[in-house]
């Protein structure tokens, strides 16, 4: 049977206390030394060895501070969508009133159909209202006038 070295040796507690001092984190320290980083960790734990206030509260800041503000790209689905809502070349389409005669049940519909629900589920006059929804969309084009809102900075810059 073989014999283990200890991972522990004089040697590495040392360089442990070493590097602790100058300030390396405890990735920086089991990189160098030769252990994992969670060895390190429990390490420094059994040492009592604990970073200075100024070290704890540096990293706190950090972690506290907002991340970056990625731009974040707006699927082209919805862009297409809120084009065709929004887009100056159907204004007339938009801006007419939502009609309630094609009103159906869950059984009647439909792909092609809009999926606004009206009123409220398991009410007795729950319904859907049934209108044409263009190009694959789930609700006609009043419903998705009212369905996808531009955020409100948008709608400010728009005027």
């Amino acid at each position: 049977m073989p014999v283990l070295s200890p991972t522990w040796t004089d040697e590495r507690i040392e360089l442990l206390k070493q590097h602790f001092e100058a300030g390396l984190s405890c990735r920086e320290i089991a990189a160098d030394i030769g252990v994992s980083r969670n060895a390190v960790i429990g390490k420094l734990s059994r040492l009592n060895l604990t970073r200075s206030r100024a070290v704890e509260d540096r990293r706190l800041e950090r972690s506290l501070a907002p991340p970056a503000r990625a731009s974040r790209a707006v699927p082209r689905l919805q862009y297409e969508m809120l084009a065709t809502i929004y887009g100056e070349a159907d204004a007339t389409a938009v801006a007419s009133p939502i009609d309630d005669a094609n009103r159906c049940s869950l059984m009647e519909l439909s792909e092609n159909r809009c999926r606004w629900p009206i009123s409220t589920p398991g009410a007795e006059d729950f319904c859907f209202c049934g209108n044409g929804a263009p190009g694959g969309q789930p609700y006609c084009s009043g419903h998705s006038r009212l369905a996808y809102r531009p955020n409100s900075r948008a709608r400010a810059m728009r005027g």
